[in-house]
C-alpha cells in the first residue's frame, strides 16, 4: 500500500488555498448642487432664447410664428433629462495606488490616474460655480492624454481631495 507524502494528492490531507479576491473600489458620485447649477444655467440660457425666438418673430412677422419659442422650450425638456443621466454617470474613486474616474452614458470612460504619475493637482471654481458652493480638481500628469477632472465638489472636499492626492503622488513619485 502507497502513502504520499504529507501535502501529496493521495495523503489525506488537506491544503488551503488562500484566494485573493478583487476588492471593489468605494465609488463617490457628484454633490447634487452640480446638477442644480447645470439645469439652472439650461432654464436661464434655453429661456432666453425661447423668449427671442418666441418674441421677435411674433412682433416683427406674425403671431403665428411665436411657436418657434416651443423649441428651446423642448430642448429644455430635453436637456434636463439628459443633464440627470450625465450626473449620474460621474463618479470617482480613491485607491491604494491610483485615483479612478468614471463618467459617460452612451460612451462610457474609465480614466484610471496613478498617484506617481500626477505632476499638479488644482482646484479651480469659477464665479457661477463659487455662487452654488461647487469647486473642480483638475489632475495634471506626464501625459497630456491622462490629464481628467473631477468637477462641481464641495470646496472641502476639493481640497480634501487635492491635499490627499498631492501627499499621495509626492510619497510615490518619491520611490521612483
Amino acid at each position: 500500500m502507497e502513502t504520499g507524502s504529507p501535502g501529496s494528492p493521495g495523503s489525506g490531507e488537506t491544503t488551503a488555498v488562500a484566494s485573493v479576491e478583487p476588492v471593489e473600489p468605494v465609488w463617490s458620485g457628484l454633490p447634487p448642487g452640480l446638477l442644480r447649477m447645470r439645469r439652472l444655467l439650461l432654464v436661464v440660457w434655453l429661456g432666453l432664447a425661447a423668449l427671442g425666438a418666441g418674441l421677435l418673430p411674433g412682433l416683427l412677422v406674425g403671431p403665428a410664428w411665436a411657436a418657434f419659442a416651443l423649441l428651446p422650450l423642448a430642448g429644455v425638456a430635453w436637456g434636463w433629462v439628459l443633464l440627470g443621466r450625465n450626473w449620474r454617470s460621474w463618479r470617482y474613486a480613491e485607491r491604494a495606488d491610483d485615483l479612478l474616474i468614471s463618467r459617460g452614458v452612451l460612451w462610457r470612460e474609465e480614466t484610471v490616474v496613478p498617484y506617481g504619475r500626477m505632476q499638479l493637482v488644482e482646484v479651480t471654481s469659477g464665479p457661477v460655480e463659487r455662487y452654488f458652493g461647487l469647486a473642480g480638481v483638475q489632475l495634471h500628469t506626464a501625459a497630456a492624454a491622462t490629464d481628467a477632472a473631477i468637477p462641481g465638489l464641495d470646496p472641502a472636499e476639493a481640497e480634501r481631495l487635492r491635499d490627499r492626492l498631492t501627499a499621495l503622488g509626492e510619497a510615490r513619485s518619491a520611490g521612483l
